[in-house]
């Protein structure tokens, strides 16, 4: 069990941020009655005044069975426990996938436990989540986009809109509805793992591009179309601004606490999401595990978000005039102080009102069910939870076509989907050193390619990626960047060699392609504890090229007239002592499936048009570096990038 921090007192949100009875008797008639009489299915009706009419005809036992979350782990072995336990809905964690992993099976998964929602009484249908973040990642073939910190590096909300219109559809058409994304956090420390998960350092540009959420949801009434999901802002709020030495248990900054003032708070935390709920309406909204401590009562109280009544009650839901879900994190509620009831009615009261109890659910259906009894949770709270979650239920048209539409499903990892994360690709690179003007390469070159992500596409995909931590090696359908540069340069005579140990005679040009192995949250922390594959564990996460990628980069640039290097990386990297030996030097972020669109920029098929979304330091003691920072001496601005 990781370390909780506990707080001490709730604090009172400030004005800049406000500025900003019984339990339900037994079904009726028309409750117990066939469908045709079921008052909630008249399709006239808009989708509150539905919800209100199912929530009705409700027993607490029901309602709170909404309320719920399991991972389909916890259900596969025995589907019917959808139905016993009147689930609301089902998720796919980080490489929980069915057997094969195929477009096909996910949908047959989905619609077998679909059918078991619709056993019950009500028979209420299935809401089915998992996180696409960057593309639908846990599904083998699968279009895998650039992460978040890429399409940042773009400044091209339409394309952004685009990529997550295919996301939406690629996941769909395989069964789920919802996605736990967009990451719509404000990275201001680059020594935090989920980095790549943020558009940027600055809030203007995470608001830039939460055109995100139109591209999962479409415009308003079209939630219920074939190719559009349910979104999610997350994660609310103040995850990318912990400070670091804050983290939970042996993070040092994933699940910290953002110490700010309430001023800042809504500038930079809070900012994204009143955007978010007010121009783009977004369906639901995951709270972060950090917590947060106000620097005006003095630091030393910090409070949890998943407890935070303040933010998720007073400021989301009314101040902000959120009127959508909101979802806890993986096992949220359980970093809270107290027992397991004192956690339950704690989470709920503050105003969460779908709980992800991955393998918990049934403790949480009776200790909720306990909680209302005594008094300690207001039926009026459940009520209120239970008619947003099926206000979008209704809006997803699952009342309807409870089962997966497939007509898409062939579309899935489709050429067309795959062209278009191609052009994301090449839009995110930035070109940040073009020394004597080498990019771009004519394409008839001698080059000689080395460094430890050329020819690697599960690095290049990163996290979430088919697993949580994601993986290594040949994971994916696609194109490495090594496989990209002999596809669009057909005519260069290239030469392999990772290690750079291959003779470098010869060649007219150099490109290494060094950067970071995959890593998610917690893990991917700088000084946090190192993953294991099989026992074996991952090098450690230090902002830092690995030695084997350092030889690389000072063999071939120390031998070779032109140099290019290309950083594949979930953030910056320190490179200070390295760069003036680099002709080139790009950044290529986690370019994901296609690496064919970084060589697109190398040999001048696209222009460089992509700008740093995060400020390159000089040294990892500079961090946190941010810009409008007083003391801003980094070794590549915020918003830096060369054209060609």
């Amino acid at each position: 069990m990781r370390r909780v921090l506990r707080p001490i007192r709730l604090g009172v949100v400030g004005a800049c941020l406000v500025v900003v009875g019984a339990l339900v008797a037994a079904p009726s008639a028309a409750g117990a009655a066939g469908p045709g009489t079921r008052s909630w299915m008249d399709r006239s009706l808009r989708p509150e005044v539905r919800a209100g009419r199912l929530l009705a005809e409700m027993t607490l036992a029901e309602k709170i069975g909404q309320m719920t979350q399991a991972e389909r782990a916890a259900v596969s072995g025995d589907p019917s426990l959808v139905a016993t336990w009147r689930l609301g809905s089902l998720l796919s964690g980080g490489g929980s996938t069915p057997t094969p992993n195929t477009p096909e099976a996910w949908a047959d998964m989905v619609d077998a436990f679909q059918t078991q929602a619709l056993r019950t009484r009500l028979g209420i249908p299935l809401l089915y989540g998992v996180d696409s973040v960057h593309g639908h990642g846990n599904l083998v073939g699968a279009t895998v986009f650039p992460h978040n910190i890429g399409l940042g590096a773009t400044r091209d909300p339409r394309l952004v809109e685009q990529v997550e219109h295919v996301t939406a559809s690629e996941t769909r058409a395989t069964g789920p509805q919802w996605v736990f994304a967009p990451c719509v956090c404000v990275a201001r420390d680059l020594r935090w793992g989920r980095t790549y998960e943020s558009f940027g350092e600055d809030p203007g540009l995470v608001i830039k591009m939460e055109t995100a959420i139109d591209g999962f949801q479409g415009r308003p009434g079209e939630l219920d179309e074939p190719d559009r999901v349910l979104a999610t802002a997350k994660h609310y709020a103040g995850d990318g601004d912990t400070e670091y030495g804050t983290g939970s248990g042996d993070y040092p900054i994933d699940q910290g606490i953002t110490v700010t003032s309430r001023r800042d708070f809504a500038r930079i935390d809070l900012s994204p999401y009143v955007a978010a709920v007010r121009g783009h309406d977004v369906g639901s909204v995951m709270p972060s595990f950090s917590s947060v401590d106000w620097t005006e009562d003095g630091v030393g109280n910090p409070l949890k978000m998943h407890a935070h009544r303040e933010l998720i009650t007073g400021v989301l839901k009314r101040a902000i005039g959120f009127d959508g879900l909101v979802i806890s994190d993986w096992e949220g509620i359980h970093q809270l102080p107290g027992d397991y009831a004192a956690q339950v009615r704690t989470g709920v009261n503050a105003g969460i009102d779908m709980f992800m109890e991955p393998y918990s659910y049934q403790d949480f259906e009776t200790t909720l069910t306990a909680e209302v009894a005594a008094g300690r949770v207001p039926v009026a709270r459940i009520d209120d939870a239970v008619r947003r979650i099926l206000t979008k239920k209704f809006e997803l048209g699952l009342f309807e076509h409870p089962f997966t539409d497939r007509r898409n499903l062939g579309q899935v990892g489709s050429a067309a989907h795959r062209a278009l994360a191609r052009r994301a690709v090449a839009e995110s690179q930035v070109l940040l050193k073009n020394r004597g003007k080498v990019l771009p390469l004519s394409g008839g070159e001698r080059i000689y390619v080395a460094g430890s992500n050329a020819d690697d596409i599960g690095n290049q995909a990163g996290g979430w990626t088919v697993a949580w931590q994601g993986l290594s090696g040949d994971t994916i359908p696609g194109n490495t960047i090594l496989e990209g540069i002999r596809q669009v340069a057909p005519h260069a005579q290239v030469t392999f060699s990772e290690d750079a140990s291959a003779p470098t005679a010869g060649a007219d040009v150099g490109i290494v392609v060094v950067g970071e192995t995959p890593y998610a949250e917690g893990f991917g922390d700088v000084g946090g504890p190192l993953w294991q594959d099989n026992g074996v564990p991952r090098e450690p996460k230090t902002m830092r090229l690995s030695d084997a990628d350092r030889a690389a980069v000072d063999r071939v640039c120390g031998s070779i007239a032109r140099c290019v290097v290309v950083v594949v990386s979930g953030r910056p990297l320190v490179l200070t002592d390295q760069v003036g030996q680099m002709d080139a030097l790009v950044a290529s972020w986690l370019p994901g499936s296609q690496g064919e669109g970084v060589a697109d920029v190398l040999f001048g098929k696209r222009p460089f048009t992509g700008r740093l979304s995060m400020t390159w330091p000089r040294s990892l003691e500079q961090e946190p570096i941010n810009v409008g920072d007083r003391d801003y001496h980094p070794l590549f601005p915020y918003g830096w990038g060369l054209g060609t």
